[in-house]
C-alpha cells in the first residue's frame, strides 16, 4: 500500500530532477498523514524534508516525522525566535535523532493540506526580482495566487503564508512559489501548470536585442593563462580546484553582463553555496585585480553591517564562488570538481533568471544590502554547512602522479584520493590507470583524470600537466615516480638497457620537472614536487648500476629544482624507498629471480631479506611511501626543500649524507 511518505518522496524526487524548479539543496515539500505509535494510538504527523537533504534522489530517511499536534499549537504564538522556533519544533519529532527539519517547517504545518510544495522556479523568481514584481506576478498568474514581499523564512513568514490558505498558492519574492493539493497528484500538478504559466507569460514578453553577445572566443592559450592567474588569486585563502562551465557562456558575454552579476541570486537559498553575487573577469591580466578587488568590497560589505554579525560568526572567505568570463563561460570553484560543478549548476540559474529579467522586464534587483547580510550570515542557514564532513587535508590540492598504475605510483594515488587531492594519474598503462581510478571511485574519493602514454615523450608530458591545468584550474605539485628496473653488470649493459634507463627513469623526471615549474611560477602561489628515487641513490648495489645512476640524478635533479623553484616557492624532495614488492611490477619480468640470485637466495625468500637487512627488521609497503609523499604535498612539510626522505627500514650504507 502506497502511503502518504512514499507518494512525498516520489514526488520530491521528481521535483529535485528538474533544475529549473530547484537547485542542489534547495526547496522543501511535506505531506501529512496518521501512524500509529509503539502504544497502538493513532498520531497526527507531517513528513518534511530535512535541513539540507537534497530532493534529487532523497529518501524516507530525508523527510523526519513530526507530531502535528504539537506544532499546530505554535500559530497562537505573537512572536518567536528563530532559537526558540527551531528548540519547539524539535520536540515535535517522533525520532529525536532523526535529520533536523527544514527551516520552514511551520510554514507547512500551518497551511491546513495534505501536500504542500516549495520551489525556487527559476521561472517564478523572474516574476518577482524587479521593481515590478507584484504587478507582473499577477498578471501572470492571476488574483489566484497571493504575492509576499522578500521576508527572510522563519516563525513570521510561517505566519504569514498560514493565513493565505484561501489562495490558490503563494508567491515569495526572491524565494520562490509554495502550492499545495490534497493528493499528491494534485500538488504536484498545481505547482507544473503555475511554473508554466510563469514560463509562457514570459515567453511573451518582449525581448530586448541590445544585450547580445559581445565577445569573441577565448583562444586556449589564453584560457589557461587565465585559469592559472584565476587560481593563484582565489587561492590565496585556501586550495580549492576551478572547474570551465560553457553553459553560462550566453550570459557571460551579453554588453549587460555586469548588470546581471549586479542583480545578486535569484533566490535567497542560493548564496549559501554562491555568495551574494558573482564576479565578471576579462582577462588573465585583469584576473588577479578582479578577483582583489572583489574580495576587498566583500570585506568592506562585512564590515558596514558588522554590527548584524551573529554572536560566535566571523566573516566567510572573501573570494567568490563564480567567475564569469565574456568568451568562455564561467569558472567556479570548490574543494572538488563536484562543488565547483555544484556551484555551476546554481549559477547557471541564478543568472539566467538576471538575464531573463533584464531583457523582459527591466533592471534586475537584489535584495537590499542589509536582508543581503542577514540571510549571508543567517545561522538557520549556515546549519546546512555543518552538515558536510570536515574536508581532508588535501582538498583543493591538484597533483600529478606518474607510473601511477600499479606499484609506489598506485600507493601514492590511493592515498593522495582518500586526503582529498584532485589527481591526474599518468602511466603508459592505460589499463592499469583505468584499475586504480575504479579503486578510487569505489572509496568515495574525486574521479581522477587519465593520461595514458610515455612519459618519456615531451608531448606527452606536456599534455599530462595541461590536463591539470584545463580540468582541475592548475597544479600544486607533482609525483615523478615513472621508473624502471635496469639490471647487469656494466660490462654486460647494452647501451640501449643503459639510454633506458636513463631515459625512463631520470630524463622523463626532467620533462616533467620543467613543464610543471613552468605552470607553478605562472599560478605564483608555490607547490611541492616529490621525487620517488629509491636507497641505490646512495646505496648502490653491483648488478644495478644503470638503476643506481639514474636514481642517483634524480636526486640530483631534485637539488636543483629545490635552488631554482625555493624564489617562486616551489619546494623539492626526494624518497628514498627500498625492497617495495605489494602491487609492483618493478620485480616481473626476472628482476626478482636476479637480484635473488644476486644474493644467494630463493626468489620467494627474497622479500624477507630485505626486511632482515634493513634495522627495523619490517617490510617496506606502498603505504609507507604514500604517507610520506602525503606529507612532503601537504602544508605540514611547508618549510622543507631539498631533502631526501629514506623510506626503508633502515639501510646504514644508504643513510642521506
Amino acid at each position: 500500500m502506497t502511503t502518504a511518505l512514499d507518494e512525498l518522496v516520489a514526488r520530491s524526487r521528481r521535483i529535485g530532477e528538474d533544475p529549473t524548479l530547484v537547485v542542489y539543496g534547495g526547496g522543501n515539500t511535506s505531506a501529512k498523514g496518521t501512524i500509529v505509535d509503539h502504544l497502538g494510538r493513532e498520531q497526527r504527523v507531517m513528513w518534511v524534508k530535512g535541513s539540507g537533504a537534497d530532493l534529487r534522489g532523497s529518501s524516507e530517511s530525508d523527510y523526519p516525522a513530526l507530531r502535528l499536534d504539537d506544532l499546530l499549537p505554535l500559530r497562537t504564538f505573537e512572536e518567536m525566535s528563530d532559537q526558540e522556533m527551531t528548540e519547539l519544533v524539535s520536540r515535535a519529532l517522533l525520532d529525536p535523532s532523526a535529520r533536523r527539519p527544514s527551516i520552514e517547517t511551520l510554514l507547512h504545518a500551518f497551511l491546513p493540506f495534505t501536500h504542500i510544495d516549495h520551489v525556487h522556479a527559476d521561472a517564478i523568481c523572474a516574476l518577482t526580482n524587479h521593481a515590478d514584481g507584484p504587478r507582473v506576478a499577477r498578471e501572470a498568474l492571476g488574483e489566484g495566487f497571493a504575492y509576499v514581499d522578500w521576508m527572510r523564512p522563519g516563525f513570521t513568514l510561517s505566519k504569514v503564508v498560514g493565513d493565505l490558505a484561501s489562495y490558490e498558492g503563494v508567491v515569495l519574492a526572491h524565494h520562490g512559489l509554495v502550492t499545495w493539493g490534497a493528493t499528491s497528484d494534485e500538488c504536484w500538478d498545481r505547482t507544473d501548470r503555475t511554473v508554466q504559466r510563469a514560463r509562457d507569460f514570459i515567453n511573451d514578453q518582449r525581448l530586448r536585442v541590445d544585450a547580445g553577445p559581445s565577445a569573441s572566443d577565448m583562444p586556449d592559450e589564453e584560457i589557461e593563462r587565465l585559469l592559472l592567474h584565476l587560481r593563484g588569486a582565489l587561492c590565496k585563502t585556501g586550495r580549492r580546484v576551478l572547474r570551465v562551465d560553457g553553459r553560462l557562456r550566453a550570459v557571460a558575454d551579453r554588453s549587460d553582463v555586469d548588470a546581471v552579476v549586479a542583480g545578486g541570486v535569484s533566490s535567497a537559498d542560493h548564496m549559501l553555496r554562491i555568495k551574494p553575487r558573482s564576479v565578471v573577469v576579462r582577462s588573465s591580466e585583469s584576473a588577479a585585480s578582479d578577483i582583489a578587488a572583489y574580495a576587498g568590497d566583500y570585506v568592506a560589505y562585512v564590515a558596514r553591517n558588522a554590527d548584524l554579525m551573529p554572536r560566535g560568526y566571523s566573516a566567510h572567505d572573501p573570494m567568490p564562488k563564480v567567475a564569469l568570463v565574456p568568451g568562455l563561460g564561467a569558472v567556479t570553484t570548490g574543494a572538488t570538481q563536484r562543488e565547483a560543478e555544484v556551484a555551476a549548476d546554481i549559477a547557471l540559474h541564478t543568472h539566467q533568471v538576471a538575464a531573463t529579467v533584464a531583457d523582459r522586464f527591466g533592471a534586475p534587483e537584489p535584495l537590499d544590502e542589509v536582508e543581503t547580510f542577514r540571510f549571508d550570515y543567517w545561522p538557520m542557514e549556515l546549519y546546512k554547512l555543518t552538515l558536510r564532513p570536515t574536508a581532508p587535508d588535501l582538498a583543493g590540492a591538484i597533483v600529478v602522479v606518474t607510473g601511477a598504475a600499479s606499484g609506489i605510483g598506485r600507493g601514492i594515488a590511493l592515498e593522495l584520493a582518500t586526503r582529498g587531492a584532485s589527481l591526474v594519474l599518468a602511466d603508459l598503462d592505460g589499463t592499469g590507470l583505468t584499475e586504480v581510478a575504479a579503486h578510487i571511485a569505489e572509496s568515495g574519493a574525486a574521479q581522477p583524470e587519465l593520461v595514458a602514454g610515455d612519459q618519456t615523450d615531451e608531448s606527452v608530458v606536456e599534455e599530462t600537466v595541461r590536463r591539470a591545468v584545463r580540468v582541475f584550474g592548475g597544479l600544486d605539485g607533482a609525483v615523478i615516480n615513472a621508473g624502471i628496473g635496469v639490471t647487469g653488470n656494466l660490462d654486460d649493459l647494452t647501451l640501449d638497457q643503459w639510454e633506458s634507463g636513463l631515459r625512463i627513469n631520470l630524463t622523463s623526471g626532467f620533462l616533467l620537472t620543467r613543464a610543471a615549474l613552468r605552470v607553478l611560477k605562472e599560478q605564483a602561489m608555490g607547490g611541492s614536487l616529490v621525487y620517488i628515487a629509491s636507497k641505490n641513490a646512495f646505496g648502490p648495489g653491483a648488478g644495478f648500476g644503470a638503476y643506481s645512476v639514474s636514481k642517483a640524478g634524480m636526486v640530483q635533479l631534485m637539488r636543483i629544482a629545490a635552488l631554482e623553484g625555493g624564489k617562486h616557492g616551489v619546494r623539492a624532495n626526494a624518497i628514498n624507498p627500498d625492497a617495495v614488492f605489494d602491487h609492483s611490477r618493478l620485480w616481473d619480468d626476472g628482476l626478482r629471480e636476479e637480484r635473488a640470485a644476486a644474493h644467494g637466495i630463493k626468489p620467494e625468500e627474497l622479500e624477507d631479506f630485505y626486511a632482515a637487512r634493513n634495522i627495523l627488521g619490517r617490510r617496506v609497503t606502498t603505504r609507507d611511501v604514500a604517507q610520506t609523499a602525503a606529507f612532503l604535498l601537504s602544508e605540514a612539510s611547508s618549510r622543507t626543500t631539498g631533502a631526501v626522505i629514506p623510506v626503508d627500514g633502515g639501510v646504514a650504507g644508504a643513510f642521506p649524507r
